[in-house]
């Protein structure tokens, strides 16, 4: 497997790098950085290209670099003409074998339209509810994301993001401008369940490119608890954005 883009900064999260390659060398699966965004890179001009000009308004400088490597992801797509990817930010850990979850998702990619995205992580803790799930099914059609951690995305998917940026400029962090992207029929989101990504900055065992919160027991703690209750208790009595 060739067509996996790890999003990544160029400096300060070493350990984050060599963890990637060990964790992806596990499963002999070839990937690619994604560091083009880098402030060190990139220059007003390049931010005004893709970006509504107030974005360092709304926007830190380790957010707005983020967002632009995701969107470098989606030209290297349309450049090597992959009919897929899978893109990750540098803080991935898997749940379950990496590689039969991918070939199971590969069967069910078959059976739905081209131009989407499928959200294979649970850093929101968003499930379908028990009475939504079906047997032998693992694709989901969502009204939203969630977040940016960890997603399979298709040709025609990446192509319609960038012909709409081509018109409408990105305003937001990557996660969000992808409900934007969904409102607006640019894409169509499903998740995939049960996913089988979780991201370290969320799980209390890493930090992110864009985080701030340490690796803690405490999160740890909380993390585990709050999963155990939504994906255990809470999905008997909540639907989310499940279509």
């Amino acid at each position: 497997m060739k067509n996996i883009f790890v999003i990544h900064a160029l400096k300060g999260y070493e350990f984050h790098a060599e963890r990637i390659k060990k964790l992806f060398s596990q499963y002999n699966v070839d990937f690619e950085f994604i560091t083009d965004g880098d402030p060190s890179l990139t220059n007003k001009d390049i931010i005004n290209s893709f970006f509504v000009s107030n974005i360092d308004e709304v926007l830190s400088i380790g957010v707005l670099s983020c967002t632009l490597n995701h969107i470098y992801a989606y030209k290297k797509i349309i450049e090597q003409g992959l009919e897929y990817a899978i893109i990750f930010e540098n803080d991935p850990f898997f749940l379950g074998d990496f590689s039969e979850n991918i070939a199971i998702i590969e069967q069910e990619l078959q059976h739905i339209p081209s131009g989407f995205i499928i959200s294979l992580e649970n850093s929101t803790l968003r499930f379908p509810s028990f009475f939504q799930t079906q047997n032998n099914q693992i694709l989901y059609k969502a009204k939203s994301g969630r977040m940016a951690g960890a997603y399979l995305i298709d040709y025609e998917g990446a192509k319609n993001i960038l012909n709409y940026l081509d018109t409408y400029k990105c305003n937001n962090v990557i996660d969000l401008w992808h409900n934007t992207l969904i409102d607006n029929n640019i894409i169509t989101m499903y998740w995939a369940h049960p996913p089988f990504v979780e991201q370290g900055s969320h799980n209390g065992l890493l930090h992110s490119t864009i985080s701030s919160k340490p690796s803690s027991i405490f999160r740890r703690i909380s993390w585990l608890a709050q999963k155990l209750y939504k994906y255990y208790f809470r999905r008997l009595f909540t639907e989310h954005d499940i279509i």
